[in-house]
C-alpha cells in the first residue's frame, strides 16, 4: 500500500510516500480502505519531535474516514462493506495517512450518509476532544454561558456547534473576518481577540474550553463564575499558579487529552446525521502532498480542519 513515512523529525519535508506491506487486524480490530485521512496540530507536532514519542512515528495521522475490508476474530460490530469513520486510539494508534489502516472496532463508527468521507474524516479527534471537554468533562447544559478560545479552529468550530446542541450560549474568540463563519456555526457572541480583552466583556461564565495556554487560561479563570469549569485541552501542566488562581476563586480546573471513544463517537454520527454538526474544510491535498498540508497547518491561519484525500 501507499503510505507516508519519516525516518527523522523535521519539517514538512521529511514526510516522503512509501511503498508498506498492508496492515492486519489484531484481535478486535478492523482493516479499513482508508479513503480520506484528518490532519491535525499533534500530527505536525509528532512529524517534528515535539511529543513524547522517542522516534519518529511510522506512519502519522489518527482521522480515519473509510470502509471495512475486513474485520478480525471477535467483532460484532461491523462487517467488510460498512462505511466507517473514527480515531485510532491517541497516541499510540497512529497509521492514517494510507491506503490502509488498522485499528480496534471500537474506536470507530458508522459513517452518516448524509456527508462525504472528507467530512468525516476532518471529525474524529477534533469533534471527539470538543465533546469530552463540553459533554463528559463539564456537562454543559442549555442556558448556561460557554467560552471557546479559538473558535474558528480544528477543535473550536466544532465545540462551537456540540455547545450550541446543548443549548447553550456560545462566546466564541477568533480574528475579525472569521466572525461570520462562526454566527453560522451558531455562535451568539463573537469577539476579536486582536483588538478587544475577552476579560473585559466576557463575563459569569460556566465553561471556558482553551486549547492555547499560557495566559489565555490563566485570564480565563478571571471569567468564570463561582463553580465554573475551565478545560484546557493541551496535555502539559497547567503550572501551580493557575492551579492555585482556581482554587481561590472556586472554579474547577481540568486538563483533558482525547481518547478513542465508541459512544462518542456515534453522538457525533448523531449530531452530524442530524445536520447540527459539521466540519469546515479549510482545505484538502492529496495522499502524496501530506508534506504541503503539514506546511499548510503550521502557518496558524486554518480555518477548520485539512483533510488529505487518499482514494
Amino acid at each position: 500500500m501507499r503510505a507516508i513515512s519519516q525516518d527523522d523529525f523535521g519539517g514538512p519535508e521529511v514526510l516522503k510516500e512509501v511503498e508498506r506491506p498492508r496492515p492486519a487486524p489484531g484481535p478486535s480490530e478492523i482493516l479499513v480502505r482508508v479513503h480520506a485521512a484528518g490532519v491535525n496540530p499533534t500530527d505536525w507536532k509528532h512529524r517534528a519531535g515535539r511529543s513524547v514519542s522517542p522516534v519518529p512515528v511510522p506512519v502519522l495521522g489518527w482521522d480515519v474516514s473509510g470502509v471495512v475490508e475486513e474485520v478480525s476474530a471477535g467483532v460484532t460490530l461491523f462487517k467488510p462493506g460498512d462505511e466507517v469513520f473514527g480515531m485510532l486510539p491517541y497516541p499510540h494508534g497512529a497509521g492514517a495517512y494510507a491506503e490502509y489502516a488498522t485499528g480496534t472496532a471500537r474506536a470507530f463508527a458508522r459513517k452518516p450518509a448524509v456527508i462525504d468521507h472528507l467530512q468525516a474524516a476532518a471529525l474524529p479527534l477534533a469533534a471527539l476532544t470538543a465533546h469530552q471537554a463540553l459533554v463528559d468533562t463539564a456537562d454543559v447544559r442549555p442556558g448556561q454561558r460557554v467560552l471557546i478560545h479559538a473558535a474558528a479552529g480544528g477543535v473550536g468550530h466544532l465545540a462551537v456547534q456540540i455547545a450550541k446542541a446543548r443549548g447553550a450560549h456560545v462566546i466564541g474568540t477568533a480574528s475579525a473576518g472569521k466572525h461570520d463563519l462562526l454566527r453560522e456555526l451558531g455562535a451568539d457572541e463573537v469577539i476579536d481577540y486582536r483588538t478587544t480583552d475577552f476579560t473585559q466583556v466576557a463575563g459569569d461564565v460556566d465553561v471556558v474550553l482553551d486549547p492555547l495556554a499560557g495566559d489565555v487560561l490563566t485570564r480565563s479563570l478571571d471569567v468564570l463564575r463561582k463553580g465554573g469549569t475551565l478545560i484546557s485541552i493541551l496535555p502539559r501542566d497547567v503550572g501551580a499558579a493557575a492551579e492555585a488562581k482556581a482554587a481561590e476563586r472556586g472554579v474547577r480546573l481540568e486538563v483533558l487529552l482525547v481518547e478513542a471513544d465508541h459512544a462518542g463517537m456515534r453522538a457525533i454520527a448523531a449530531l452530524a446525521e442530524e445536520g447540527r454538526l459539521r466540519a469546515h474544510l479549510d482545505a484538502t491535498y492529496p495522499l502524496a502532498e501530506a508534506a504541503k498540508a503539514h506546511a499548510h497547518g503550521e502557518t496558524d491561519r486554518t480555518t477548520g480542519k485539512i483533510v488529505l484525500a487518499v482514494r
